[in-house]
């Protein structure tokens, strides 16, 4: 084989390649502000005595219908396609590739039920001169596979965060945020009947559907899985419960307490992602899967605190029970703390080095979809690529990484303050 004249020349004495890693889920790699337009979400109802001119909403003209509309139009985004609004280029991106995170699992960032994640990798390669500036050919190129799963959050979202319910109307508690990604399908399942119904009968009248229900019918015929957020135990057995209500093929995203629910696990064939973002674990610090109810270091409840510590142990308990998972910053304010995380849960956690890289690229390409392109280094797959000195799982230094086999400017500034953060800040 000849090699181009322009191509890299890397010395390799003392270094290990590894296939790139692949973060399994990922909200701030897509443009949030873009979520709505990507939906055909409406803008949200004015607020009781807000704004002005004379069409000002009092609670005597909200109707119990307004705000179903409004619940809808700020919840409801199954149709928010992660492909459309990833991001391609920027200095957060870069922080991840030097981390070694080649691609990653983006994830729509607002609502219950959230919409389609999509495969992509972390940067763009340079734009042909010859391609029009008006065209979108670099965002399709980062795209490895779209539609990969949907994801349904029941948060609460106290506190203005971007979860589930809350500012004070419904639904405004747990129990209505699942009533409410209940009904959604529900309705979706009545929609996909109704469909079928009318392609049988030509002549019957034509029913209103909802277009945006329409996207959770791949989840329904189980084309599509459903990654439910889910740490603590009775999260996660909730969320199992609404798959097999549903016949939903489920993944779980957090899985804190994975390990307690073992058998309920196999038994719905289930497929864990793993948060790294263990002090999050519970609320206080960087995405904060489960309570989300800040907290801090300060006054931290014991459960929690237990929690956290035996988070590291999960993947050893999933690995010897034979049940797929994969990893995920969680959220991680700080990328290069991802493969510390990791390296935890073989030095303390008694997961083996092989499994925890195994779970960092083939098992996670296979979990979304793309193993015949991305997770192990071969002839006829994408070249994702890390060059290392020393182990990744101690203290390595990554002296290269390729995507799509372009070389990726490792010098990225330095990361300000937290503030961007996790969803923890209140984005």
């Amino acid at each position: 084989m000849s090699v181009p004249a322009d191509a890299l020349v890397v010395d390799g004495a003392g270094l290990v390649v590894y296939p790139g890693l692949i973060d399994m889920s990922n909200s701030t790699i897509v443009e949030g502000g873009a979520i709505a337009a990507t939906a055909g979400a409406a803008a949200p109802a004015p607020q009781a005595g807000r704004g002005r001119g004379a069409n000002v909403a009092t609670p005597d003209s909200i109707t119990w219908a307004d705000q179903e509309r409004e619940s809808r139009a700020r919840f409801l985004h199954p149709d928010a396609e992660a492909s459309k609004i990833v991001e391609i280029d920027g200095d957060d991106l870069r922080r991840l590739a030097a981390a070694g995170i080649t691609s990653a699992l983006a994830v729509p960032a607002q609502g219950i039920i959230r919409g389609q994640s999509a495969l992509v990798n972390i940067t763009a390669p340079p734009d042909p001169s010859e391609t029009s500036a008006l065209a979108t050919y670099r965002r399709g190129s980062v795209v490895v596979r779209s539609g990969v799963a949907q994801h349904v959050v029941f948060a609460t979202g106290r506190g203005g965060g971007d979860g589930g319910g809350g500012g004070g109307g419904y639904p405004g508690a747990l129990l209505g945020v699942i009533a409410f990604a209940r009904q959604s399908f529900l309705d979706a399942q009545w929609q996909k009947d109704a469909h079928a119904f009318a392609d049988r009968h030509k002549d019957a009248p034509v029913a209103s559907f909802e277009p945006a229900l329409d996207s959770l019918a791949p989840a329904l015929d189980r084309r599509m899985p459903v990654a439910f957020e889910a740490a603590e135990e009775r999260e996660i057995v909730r969320a199992l419960a609404f798959a097999k209500e549903f016949n939903l093929d489920p993944i779980i995203v957090g899985g804190a307490e994975a390990a307690n629910v073992i058998d309920e696990l196999k038994a719905a064939k289930a497929r864990v992602i793993v948060s790294s973002n263990f002090q999050a674990i519970g609320g206080g610090g960087g995405r904060g899967f489960g309570a989300g109810r800040g907290g801090g270091p300060v006054d931290t409840p014991i459960r929690v605190t237990r929690m956290r510590q035996n988070a590291v142990k999960v993947p050893a308990a999933l690995e010897k029970a034979g049940i797929p998972f994969a990893f995920t910053t969680g959220g991680l304010q700080n990328p290069g703390e991802f493969m510390r995380s990791v390296a935890r849960t073989v030095k303390e956690g008694g997961l083996t080095e092989d499994s925890a890289l195994k779970a960092l690229t083939v098992n996670a390409a296979r979990l979304a979809g793309v193993s015949d392109r991305l997770g192990t280094i071969e002839k006829g797959k994408m070249a994702n690529l890390v060059v290392s000195e020393g182990n990744l799982l101690d203290s390595p230094k990554i002296r290269q990484v390729f995507v799509a086999g372009w070389p990726i400017d490792l010098d990225v500034p330095v990361q300000g303050l937290p503030g961007r953060g996790g969803r923890g800040s209140g984005q």
